[in-house]
């Protein structure tokens, strides 16, 4: 296990800057999920991380080893790709033995590093084909065994589930979380999947424009959102957004409607008249209520349905509803207040507590 520390981590490109400063730790036998849009830097930091890309600024310490510099076999280090990256030709122990004999080390470690890892990854039927004989699960855990045989201080996964069906990435999801659990390596897993980030991780990092806009546990970036572009991009649907305005008395907001929102009391520091956006997720929202809302999209999924329709104002909204879908045209719809989320209209940023 080791210890990962990234300080000020900048890089440029030319003249465009993709990364502006990057802090973070990861602690020992930790599992960090680095999360964000496609263009947002999280690819790049963990090449960085890996030593496939230099760093413009800042420094990569392992260990409290500093592997700025260093070439990526010199870092101790084992990375799962997307694209498996297997060799086409070598049986599957050819593949997951490879490193190891680069490395040097005598046939019987190698034998037996190779042969506990494919008994770990339910692989030991499998070590005498090759990866066209296989399934995209199969050449994937094949992959992971190769990065296990080698025992390093650190796993890099660069969207290793992404080129799987849905059935096969939820089964996969689980047996990364088993292994990193169980081997108790320290671990950086790249997606843009938010259920990925959410199952996998220990923490999150959300990365927007080539900064980490929240490093939190993922139920506190669930329920305590950094900002409007986290509290959008994690959940799903995504978080509704409405423009409102804060009562002379400070406990409620109004919304372009004149409808009045009733504030959670004692969790947000709103001045009289302020303007901020309110966030509500689809599963907080009950019925019946004084904002109507008219249906234009209704998702049945069987044990609950989401509904999508616009308010009188305007604004779109999205609802999850337990059961079968609702046969209204229009919905009476009400935010649970103990559920919102207040922002400051013009930067975007959550609201803080009252001091």
């Amino acid at each position: 296990m080791a210890e990962l520390k990234l300080s000020g981590i900048v890089k440029n490109f030319g003249a465009v800057r993709v990364l502006h400063g990057i802090d973070l730790t990861v602690q020992n036998g930790e599992m960090i999920v680095i999360v964000g849009a496609s263009g947002c830097g999280k690819s790049t930091l963990l090449r960085i991380v890996a030593g496939l890309e230099r760093a413009t600024g800042g420094t990569v310490l392992i260990d409290d080893r500093d592997v700025t510099a260093l070439e990526p076999a010199a870092r101790d280090i084992a990375m799962v790709f997307q694209n498996y990256a297997l060799y086409p030709h070598m049986r599957v122990f050819d593949n997951m033995a490879y490193g190891l004999r680069i490395r040097g080390l005598a046939k019987d470690d190698i034998k037996r590093r190779v042969g506990e890892a494919a008994e770990l990854l339910g692989l030991s039927a499998l070590l005498d084909r090759r990866p066209r004989e296989l399934s995209g699960g199969q050449r994937q855990r094949v992959a992971m065994g190769r990065a296990i045989v080698r025992e390093p201080k650190l796993f890099l996964f660069d969207e290793p589930l992404s080129n799987l069906d849905a059935k096969l990435r939820v089964a996969m999801r689980a047996e990364i979380k088993r292994l990193q659990r169980r081997l108790g390596v320290t671990s950086l897993f790249v997606t843009h999947d938010q259920v990925e980030a959410m199952t996998l991780g220990d923490r999150l990092v959300v990365m927007h424009e080539g900064r980490a806009a929240q490093i939190a546990s993922p139920m506190e970036i669930f329920e305590r959102p950094a900002d409007t572009y986290v509290a959008g991009f994690i959940g799903s649907p995504a978080m509704n957004f409405l423009p409102a305005t804060i009562t002379e008395d400070g406990k409620g907001a109004t919304l372009s409607d004149g409808n009045v929102i009733a504030l959670p009391p004692g969790q947000f520091a709103a001045q009289p008249g302020q303007k901020v956006t309110l966030g509500i997720r689809p599963e907080h929202i009950s019925l019946p209520g004084p904002l109507r809302l008219t249906t234009d999209l209704i998702e049945p999924l069987g044990s609950e349905s989401v509904v999508h329709g616009r308010l009188a104002s305007g604004e779109t909204m999205a609802l999850r509803l337990p059961g079968a879908p609702p046969s209204a045209a229009v919905l009476e719809i009400a935010p649970r207040s103990e559920h919102l989320h207040v922002f400051d209209a013009e930067t975007g940023k959550r609201l803080p507590p009252p001091a």
